[in-house]
């Protein structure tokens, strides 16, 4: 099978995503972060030039990267049969947020997405070694099976988070694309802060401060946020968010989809930033200028990105509460909190509200929102079963106001 020996871990059409209309020849900008060093015949080190001009079927792949070896044998079936229908589906899925259209309820895509989403994670050179420390173990043939036993771990939390679709049609700078797609920000850990950092780590998505930015072409990405983070990011971003569990059932709310976001060039900066921070080895782009935002962005700013917002959606249409209900087809009936709960759960329905609303985080973020954004909101999301306005009436506004409190998000 020498067709599948040569394996892309970041694959060939999502590579295609972006790459600039201008292109003549199908290529883009191919950046090597670390110095790539060699020795001539006599002894002397050389580096090669970390910028090429290459196309995606050169890019982000290596030989034998999903190779498996049994006595002697080798088999290649982890790329054609275990990626071949991933990313088939994928690759659907992403082209479908990146037009999607209000009204779509169609659940199979948010499957397919995150199906892909979880494998695109653990199979980049980065995420193998991440998930070697995981297991404990060095043997290529685990990892590689563990890697295809856990392709739907992730899927819950990413379920359950606050899903914004943000736009850069407005910006000149466009996205940027990493050899470790999946990226995951936390402003309280800097890039290389060396528990959750440095090297092949990243901050874990169950810190409610964590956002996972994925980029789905030169104009779209996807920012998902824990739902907890939006009601109170007064916390320590470093906390858990409820009910942390990995594999469980759960119901994806359309309520919490925000669209039509639009980015500043300075935030599309800020989020290539972040994207080349947490990249391992490579990052490629339309244009040569954009793979360096370090020109206009600094680390030492991490924590206040956006002035502190950059990745949270606009809280004033989020509420408490979220309960879901329903039935099977036998007739079964059962119940799913905001955080995935289900009511034999003593936690189930209970967010520990203040008894006067006006005074809680949520209530005091909305507030804030006013006060920096006046009464045009940062997107829109389904509120009541139609497109919520992109615009608060006076009185909305006033009372969104009258909601700022003393204690600012920073």
């Amino acid at each position: 099978m020498p067709g599948f020996k040569y394996n892309h871990y970041v694959p060939e059409w999502y590579q295609k995503n972006f790459i600039s209309p201008d292109s003549t020849d199908g290529s883009y900008f191919y950046l090597r972060l670390r110095p790539e060093g060699f020795r001539d015949s006599k002894g002397r080190l050389h580096y090669a030039k970390p910028l090429k001009k290459w196309h995606p079927s050169r890019c982000f792949a290596e030989d034998d990267l999903y190779t498996t070896r049994f006595s002697g044998l080798e088999s290649r079936d982890i790329e054609r049969l275990f990626f071949g229908a991933i990313d088939t589906k994928g690759k659907d899925a992403v082209d479908h947020f990146i037009n999607y259209q209000y009204p779509d309820w169609r659940g199979e895509p948010i499957g397919d997405l995150l199906q892909y989403m979880t494998t695109q994670r653990m199979r980049t050179k980065k995420g193998l070694v991440w998930l070697s420390e995981q297991i404990n173990s060095n043997d290529t043939n685990e990892i590689l099976r563990r890697m295809v036993e856990l392709k739907n771990v992730f899927d819950a939390i990413w379920t359950e988070c606050v899903w914004q679709l943000v736009d850069a049609a407005d910006s000149d700078t466009k996205f940027i694309v990493s050899d470790h797609p999946i990226t995951i920000y936390n402003r309280q850990l800097g890039p290389r802060q060396p528990t959750w950092c440095k090297g092949f780590r990243d901050p874990d998505i169950r810190m409610v401060g964590s956002h996972t930015v994925f980029p789905l072409n030169l104009n779209k990405a996807l920012i998902l946020t824990n739902l907890s983070w939006v009601r109170n990011p007064y916390q320590s971003s470093k906390n858990l968010r409820p009910n942390p569990g990995f594999y469980r059932n759960t119901v994806f709310d359309f309520h919490r989809l925000h669209l039509n976001r639009k980015l500043s060039e300075l935030e599309v900066k800020q989020l290539n930033f972040i994207i080349k921070s947490r990249a391992y080895m490579f990052i490629a782009s339309g244009k040569e200028e954009w793979l360096y935002p370090e020109r206009d962005i600094s680390k030492s700013d991490w924590n206040i990105f956006g002035n502190g917002i950059l990745c949270m959606p606009d809280p004033r249409s989020m509420n408490y509460g979220g309960e879901i209900f329903g039935s099977s087809g036998a007739g079964t009936k059962w119940a799913v909190d905001s955080y995935g709960r289900r009511p034999n759960d003593p936690l189930f329905s209970k967010d520990d509200l203040p008894t006067d609303l006006s005074k809680s985080p949520l209530y005091r973020f909305k507030g804030e929102f006013a006060r920096r954004f006046g009464p045009t909101r940062r997107g829109v999301t389904l509120e009541i079963g139609e497109l919520g306005s992109e615009q608060d009436t006076d009185t909305m506004h006033e009372y969104h106001l009258s909601l700022q409190g003393k204690k600012q998000y920073h």
